[in-house]
């Protein structure tokens, strides 16, 4: 069993093993007697192999399997084929239904196309005139099965929309013109690894991908060699210019010396070690040779560096050159702004113009305000003296209901105090009774035991007495 089948059964709900006879046969007959379920048919197989695209388990040549597109062969054919149920009779019309529904897009005619993919009519075929044909004989119930399989590559519009939305996030964060700026080989190693894959993006899906943000979701600008990515303060992506060409390919020799760099420098380490291997076994010749080696290497490794240095201070140049533009264009928006709303206020003469009427019409209002209050005085005079007294009673009436509360609580805590003491005096004298009784039950309880004393002595004694009577007689 193939890697791709094996993942459609483990990983499909559709591909369960009662529906797979349905699923391998000729159900393209079916079209007129049960649309609904050659529909649910094609449907199926169409997410599968979308699905198994993007998981990476597409049959392919090299070991990074394309994720965006899917090569219709052979080997596709093969790769579905199962013993019990052998190929899928219908793989042809699942190819033409996705073409046909534009889920898949012929890959030619992806690249090469001028206008977005989402601009209304782009998507429409028009009919040749034996669809026209086939068409109507299916109506009829005629054909329809054994549809031959036509060899190609389509693009998978569901995984590259989100292939797309996840790199055109990873890209928002980028904000310098020189960072936003890569060569194509650059932006594959910055942003190919996606939909948490190991591998990185094929250089054909990785050209898919950059048309598709190019032209059609308007992310970066992209003429074939460099990427442009959009300015957070653009509507759409600036078109490259020869300086971005510049940069781009500056960034690129700086990366090739870096690792050049690298390369050399693990090497003279590696001769070094040689040549001490060399005289610990006393081989001189091989030791020479090595040291020999170490040199050039050396020496080559200086060069390099120097050159490094060279163009990352270049490098470097450029960044704050371009730092600087873009300083100088936010400074003339910011000019042309201010220009603008001084136009608004008028200058300096102006706004004391308005001041100066602000403070007339400010002064009328009080004016009309105070001749009003003086009507107000002579039409509604009002007894002050009555007034003043109706306040007074007011008070007083609020100072006795005050000083009734106060009065209250004060009885109410001197009532409380009493009944406290009260009770300390109660429980004083119920104390005082208890050490009493019990100091007499201790009294009583001693003349018990004195008097129980003098009545064992007394019978004793008797009893002695009477022992010596005995004896004397």
């Amino acid at each position: 069993m193939s890697e791709l089948l094996t993942y459609l059964l483990d990983n499909e709900p559709q591909f369960r093993k009662t529906r797979l006879e349905d699923l391998y046969s000729d159900f393209g007959k079916s079209r007129s007697t049960n649309p609904d379920g050659y529909h649910a048919n094609i449907t199926a197989w169409l997410q599968a192999l979308s699905h198994a695209t993007l998981a990476g388990h597409m049959p392919s040549s090299s070991a990074s399997p394309d994720l965006l597109s899917i090569s219709i062969s052979n080997d596709l054919v093969l790769a579905l084929e199962t013993r019990e149920w052998g190929r899928p009779s219908a793989l042809g019309t699942v190819v033409r239904e996705g073409m046909k529904s534009r889920l898949w897009i012929d890959v030619g005619e992806f690249e090469e196309a001028k206008e977005s993919i989402y601009k209304k009519g782009w998507t429409v075929p028009v009919p040749s005139v034996g669809d026209v044909l086939g068409w109507g004989l299916r109506q009829l119930g005629f054909g329809g099965g054994d549809e031959k399989l036509v060899e190609g590559r389509v693009v998978v519009l569901e995984n590259l929309e989100g292939v797309g939305k996840e790199v055109a996030k990873r890209t928002e964060g980028v904000r310098g013109r020189v960072e936003r700026i890569f060569s194509r080989e650059a932006f594959r190693e910055t942003y190919g690894v996606v939909a948490g894959k190991e591998n990185i993006l094929t250089e054909a899906d990785m050209e898919i991908l950059l048309k598709f943000l190019a032209r059609d979701k308007g992310v970066l600008s992209y003429d074939g060699v460099t990427v442009k990515l959009k300015a957070p303060n653009e509507k759409t992506p600036s078109p490259i210019t020869a300086e971005d060409t510049t940069i781009a390919s500056l960034k690129t020799l700086i990366k090739d010396l870096e690792v050049q760099t690298d390369v050399l420098t693990k090497k003279v380490d590696e001769l070094a070690a040689t040549a001490k291997e060399a005289v610990a076994r006393k081989n001189r010749v091989s030791a020479l040779a090595a040291l020999r080696s170490k040199k050039l290497a050396e020496t080559t490794l200086t060069k390099r560096h120097a050159t490094l240095a060279q163009l990352e201070e270049v490098f470097s140049k450029i960044e704050q050159a371009a730092d600087q533009v873009e300083l100088v264009g936010v400074m003339e928006a910011s000019t042309r702004v201010l220009t603008g709303l001084n136009k608004e206020v008028g200058g300096v003469e102006r706004v004391d113009d308005v001041v100066d009427q602000l403070r007339e019409q400010m002064s009328q209002v009080d004016e009309v305000g105070n001749v009003i209050a003086e009507v107000g005085q002579g039409v509604n005079a009002v007894d002050e003296e009555e007034v003043d007294d109706e306040l007074e009673a007011m008070e007083r009436e609020e100072r006795e209901k005050r000083e009734e509360k106060e009065r209250e609580e004060r009885e109410k805590h001197e009532a409380a105090e009493t009944k406290r003491k009260l009770d300390a005096l109660e429980e004083a004298e119920r104390q005082t009774k208890d050490a009493a009784a019990k100091k007499q039950a201790d009294e009583e309880a001693k003349t018990a035991g004195k008097a129980s004393t003098e009545k064992v002595i007394e019978g004793e004694l008797k009893r002695l007495s009477l022992d010596a009577d005995k004896v004397l007689a």
